[in-house]
């Protein structure tokens, strides 16, 4: 399966190295402009050159170039695995929602912490019952940048703070084990640089099924508790043996991503003592496992695991959490 990606920057080159690790596909070419250095893919000359040699493409470009370079693949019937978020807004993902479905064409979002066995696990686990009712939910997503990550001017303005760059990953896989979200409440600061990035947000959460939740997310706050340090998904980040997301429920409670499951036999008693049990699981590589996956999808033998509606609800939080920033109001999603 010959396999395109548009843009080399840092998630366009974890892309190409997923690839090399993904049985049967292969680079056909890349596709980015502003690069000057040789590389060792051929290269094309236009989005739709790159079309052209491939199976499929992925889209690793800025946000705001998502919608209009996925339509222009959509129109030219060309299967598309998009980095996250979807879209710069909720309004162009709609749009690229409604061309994928008109033409039949599938459409992924990179979300690739869904094809964890960790977090299959823990939706089987939800699913089955195990926990009871889900009634609460905790998430931490502490990130502690340099910096100099910040260095570049475009990551401390408005959109590219955290939210749409860490926490949509968060709200994902949340919903995905827990459900939709409906509404939010948000607090956000910018105390310590002072740049239009939000710094800090802490926000509600209300699912359907009546749960609510807390997220935590700061990238100017030094701890162990974020996915990228607990989950052991990526070598580059120190693994630390905490965990990022806490979910109860009426007979249980689930922490991720160590799949500690506490229970107690006779049902819930707070003088009870609790019982631990560590689900065993093999780890994976999720980027890999994402690639494969696509391959398959472009071949007709599975859906996607991460659709571009799933990518047009999670932006549709983020943005409902913005708002609810902004105006210290209930906001409801979508």
């Amino acid at each position: 399966m010959r396999i395109g990606v548009a843009g080399v920057g840092l998630i366009g080159r974890q892309h190409l190295d997923a690839i090399d690790r993904a049985q049967g596909v292969t680079v056909s070419a890349v596709f980015d402009p502003a690069l000057k250095e040789e590389v060792p893919w051929p290269r094309a000359s236009s989005l739709s050159d790159l079309a052209a040699q491939s199976d499929g493409v992925i889209l690793a470009v800025p946000n705001h170039l998502h919608a209009s370079m996925a339509l222009e693949l959509i129109d030219g019937g060309c299967p598309i695995l998009i980095e996250k978020p979807l879209t710069g807004t909720a309004e162009e993902g709609a749009q690229v929602v409604q061309a994928a479905a008109a033409a039949e064409v599938p459409v992924l979002v990179g979300h690739h912490r869904r094809h964890n066995p960790l977090v299959a696990k823990a939706h089987q686990i939800i699913a089955d019952g195990t926990l009871g009712t889900v009634t609460t939910v905790q998430g931490t997503c502490w990130l502690p940048k340099p910096d100099s990550y910040y260095a570049q001017a475009w990551r401390q303005g408005a959109g590219a703070g955290p939210l749409f760059i860490n926490l949509i990953h968060d709200i994902d896989l949340l919903m995905y084990i827990c459900g939709p979200i409906t509404h939010v409440q948000a607090m956000e600061s910018n105390a310590v640089r002072g740049a239009e990035a939000e710094e800090v947000t802490v926000a509600t959460l209300r699912f359907t099924s009546g749960a609510l939740g807390t997220i935590n997310l700061s990238d100017v706050a030094l701890g162990p508790w974020s996915w990228e340090l607990t989950a052991g998904e990526n070598p580059v980040y120190p693994k630390t043996d905490q965990s990022s997301y806490l979910i109860g429920g009426t007979q249980g409670a689930l922490s991720l991503p160590n799949l500690s499951l506490w229970t107690q036999k006779d049902g819930p008693d707070w003088w009870a003592p609790m019982d631990q049990t560590r689900v065993p699981l093999s780890l994976s590589d999720p980027l890999k496992d994402q690639i494969e996956h696509f391959a398959q999808v472009i071949a007709g033998n599975t859906l996607p695991l991460v659709s571009a509606a799933d990518g047009l609800r999670a932006v549709q939080v983020i943005e409902a959490i913005k708002s609810a920033a902004g105006s210290g109001t209930l906001v409801a999603v979508g």
